[in-house]
């Protein structure tokens, strides 16, 4: 199913939510503290120190789960393209449906030889019609050179995310996961993310599942390394899944 998932944050939620969101005065705080950039593990480590430091509720979760691995993606078409077969399917699915995407492209998948396999070539390696119809539209755009992917690197979070939702069929969960796997960006957070909601919910006592604007401001806390705890609550999921003896 095609991301085309919209948040809208309301102003004052973030001293609400179950007690959980703390109001700290986060406009001063935001103004204080800049986004860094996740480069590899060490710097992510950095700032999983910092992120526990100002938040200590998620150490029990971390206790769990371990200190979790930062998640890279290449840039690019074929990183953004992997990351639309990742909407709304489970992991395992993903992985493999990728696998034979890039079993077709011998690993190095561009847009025009996207093109060139049609509807039929992405149809054989499992692509639904609606993901189809985003991975064509994008390689269409790129192709034509109406949209420049690696410039996205060059520019704030919020305008790379605002020209990441333009391109046909990328919503908000698949920009914020692109700007995190793919960019390192330390803030980017798709708060519509089911796992997020769940592990959130279990790890903070809230119920079944957290919702979406709960959960965006609860991450208020946790700026400008909200992306490392989206890693944390990933890695919290996993860990309480298996668990549980399914499959994480």
């Amino acid at each position: 199913m095609t991301d085309n998932s919209r948040t809208t944050v309301i102003p004052g939620l973030v001293s609400g939510i179950h007690g959980l969101a703390h109001n700290r005065g986060w406009a001063d705080k935001a103004e204080a503290v800049a986004e860094e950039t996740l480069a590899d593990q060490p710097a992510f480590d950095r700032a999983l120190a910092q992120l526990v430091a100002i938040d200590p509720r998620l150490s029990p979760l971390l206790a769990i789960s371990g200190s979790p691995a930062l998640r890279q993606r290449p840039a690019g078409f074929a990183g953004l393209i992997r990351m639309v077969v990742a909407q709304q399917v489970s992991t395992a699915s993903a992985r493999a449906i990728y696998a034979r995407f890039e079993t077709q492209f011998d690993g190095a998948p561009t847009p025009g030889s996207v093109l060139s396999a049609g509807e039929d070539g992405l149809r054989a390696a499992g692509f639904s019609a609606p993901k189809i119809k985003t991975t064509l539209g994008i390689a269409r755009l790129l192709d034509a050179g109406a949209v420049d992917l690696d410039a996205l690197a060059a520019l704030p979070s919020e305008e790379a995310r605002e020209m990441l939702v333009r391109l046909p069929g990328i919503g908000t969960w698949t920009a914020d996961v692109y700007l995190l796997f793919a960019l390192g960006r330390s803030d980017a957070f798709p708060e519509g993310d089911l796992a997020l909601q769940i592990a959130a919910a279990d790890g903070f006592g809230l119920g079944a599942r957290c919702h979406a604007l709960g959960l965006n401001a609860i991450a208020e806390d946790w700026r400008p390394w909200r992306g490392v705890a989206a890693h944390v609550l990933w890695a919290y999921y996993a860990a309480r899944r298996a668990r549980q003896g399914a499959p994480a």
